[in-house]
């Protein structure tokens, strides 16, 4: 172990076990009930401590760093208040399939089940989401109990994992011992299996691949996706808010399955004859409320690859259902000698499925007497930024068209959480920008979710992060809005917004800001706002008409 104690206690013993695993970073807010766990931080230098100011924020940030790493996110609280405060991110882990670790502070083991001053049975409160709750009960536990939560957190389908800790077995002596998680062997498909899925690839007239987010978490999955589209000449559509997955100018991307499918879209996939489903676990908004394929028997040959045997057959009986890591299959096929046939898809296929992706992308031309439609301020990004972008999109009608019409390229990633929690935007920039600082990260944000977590900027401005946040404000909680609109037409109780002045706000916390109420104002201050080398946020006076149309 990498540090010098003059004492090690059950709390350097797990912190350790951390390090060792290469987790070098804590996302927390403190708390009175794991002061021996913050304590014992002081002797990890390698352990960048990273102090925020909600637990929300904080579990946020955790969650998008087990993204980007592959390793999982590290989020300590306090008992009660810090634990229900944080739940939010663990619930965005478990839907986006993110390996994460919550240290809860626990109350004395004496005061357990007593209903004690904060106390929560959190088996009770986190079993449905987490993939696995302990609460150690002796000095001697907090160290296997980190080992198992970094192996449980990381395995199968990943997840968040809550370990509980109470106060009084934080900092007893126990011997340090390295504990390092050596991941499971991935499987191999047989030789016959990879001749089938081959046969079937090559003999398919109008086949699709349906690829997830299984396939952005490993190393050169996107470009393995690719080649193997390339080879097989396979378009490929993108599952739920898995925009970057491959590069949408390519003449093979298919579009995405998202909330807002055209007709014609989604009728057109639904006459494909074969689908791959690689990494993806085939969920309500990628199969459009499952009826594109249909369960639980689609119509097409559909061969579903995903490193998790509770869901390959779980929702859709697949023709050809394998249990192993999808890049791994990737390679495996890449690596067939190139016997193809001449039975390939037609040019007919491949030149709708883009003619229809034209349509589908199409960025809409709007104009509005209450603001600037926030899809120009879109466009004028997608037009001004470069390979290194990392888009972090808050939940709101203002991403509409983003996942419609923004054209993701090769090197570009999109942050976004499958959950639909507000405010996960800043906590994500913030997190993204300290893990890629070579990229350029832009958070793009409503006015009702940054005022749910945006104090976290301030973590921006000490660190002096170059996150360009770019703020929606149509004083509405837009999303709601609109359904109200359709549903309830006129009828808009709790959806308009009293807003403060963002600009000033953000300039109270240290940090360049300005307001666009133009669009010919637009495309200077992104200008501005990408070339800045510290925070900078530009609010924009966007329209609610434009949304609602």
């Amino acid at each position: 172990m990498n540090i010098r104690l003059t004492h090690a206690t059950s709390a350097h013993a797990m912190i350790g076990v951390f390090a060792e695993n290469g987790i070098d970073r804590a996302y927390i807010v403190p708390g009175e009930s794991y002061l021996g766990v913050l304590d014992a931080l002081n002797d990890f230098k390698s352990m960048d401590v990273v102090v925020c100011r909600h637990e929300g924020g904080a579990a946020f940030m955790a969650e998008v760093d087990g993204k980007l790493t592959g390793r999982p996110g590290l989020v300590m609280v306090s008992r009660g208040p810090g634990a229900t405060n944080a739940s939010i991110g663990v619930h965005a882990a478990q839907q986006d399939g993110v390996p994460l670790i919550l240290i809860i502070g626990q109350v004395p083991r004496r005061d357990l089940r007593k209903d004690a001053f904060q106390e929560i049975d959190y088996q009770k409160m986190f079993g449905a989401m987490a993939k696995w709750v302990y609460e150690a009960t002796t000095p001697e536990d907090l160290a296997t109990a980190a080992f198992k939560a970094i192996r449980v957190a990381t395995s199968g389908t990943p997840g968040p994992v809550v370990l509980v800790i109470p106060e009084d077995i934080q900092q007893q002596p126990v011997p340090l011992r390295p504990l390092i998680s050596v991941p499971a062997q991935l499987t191999l498909a047989s030789a016959a299996t990879l001749a089938h899925i081959h046969e079937r690839l090559i003999s398919s007239q109008r086949p699709l691949i349906i690829a997830g987010s299984m396939i952005g978490r490993r190393e050169s999955g996107r470009e393995a996706l690719l080649a193997l589209s390339e080879k097989y000449k396979l378009p490929v559509a993108v599952a739920f808010r898995q925009n970057d997955l491959f590069p949408n100018d390519h003449p093979l991307y298919a579009g995405h399955l998202d909330l807002t499918m055209r007709k014609e879209q989604h009728e057109l996939f639904a006459s494909s004859d074969l689908l791959f489903a690689l990494g993806t676990q085939l969920d309500d908004i990628t199969t459009q409320g499952y009826t594109f394929p249909a369960e639980p028997r689609p119509e097409q040959f559909l061969i579903h690859c995903f490193p998790d045997d509770q869901v390959v057959n779980k929702t859709f009986v697949a023709d050809m259902g394998l249990t192993a890591d999808p890049v791994t299959l990737i390679n495996q096929l890449l690596s067939l000698e190139d016997s193809r046939s001449n039975c390939q898809p037609g040019t007919s296929w491949i030149d709708a499925i883009s003619t229809e992706q034209r349509k589908a992308s199409q960025w809409p031309t709007c104009v509005a007497a209450d603001g600037i439609p926030f899809s120009a301020v879109v466009h004028e990004l997608e037009k001004q930024t470069q390979e290194n972008l990392t888009l972090c999109l808050d939940t709101g009608t203002f991403a509409t068209s983003v996942y419609r019409n923004f054209s993701f390229r090769r090197g570009q990633r999109l942050l976004a959480s499958c959950s639909g929690a507000m405010g996960h935007g800043v906590p994500a920039a913030i997190a993204a920008q300290m893990r890629m600082p070579q990229d350029k990260v832009v958070c793009l944000i409503g006015d009702g979710g940054f005022l749910m977590t945006g104090n976290e900027i301030i973590t921006a401005v000490q660190r002096k992060l170059p996150i360009l946040i770019i703020l929606s404000n149509n004083n509405s909680y837009g999303s709601i809005r609109v359904h109200q609109h359709i549903f309830y037409p006129h009828r808009h109780t709790g959806t308009t917004l009293t807003n403060p002045d963002f600009v000033g706000l953000a300039g109270a916390f240290g940090m360049k800001a300005e307001r666009v109420e133009d669009e010919e104002q637009v495309a200077a201050a992104i200008n501005r706002g990408l070339l800045s080398h510290e925070p900078y946020l530009i609010e924009v006076k966007t329209s609610l008409d434009a949304v609602l149309r």
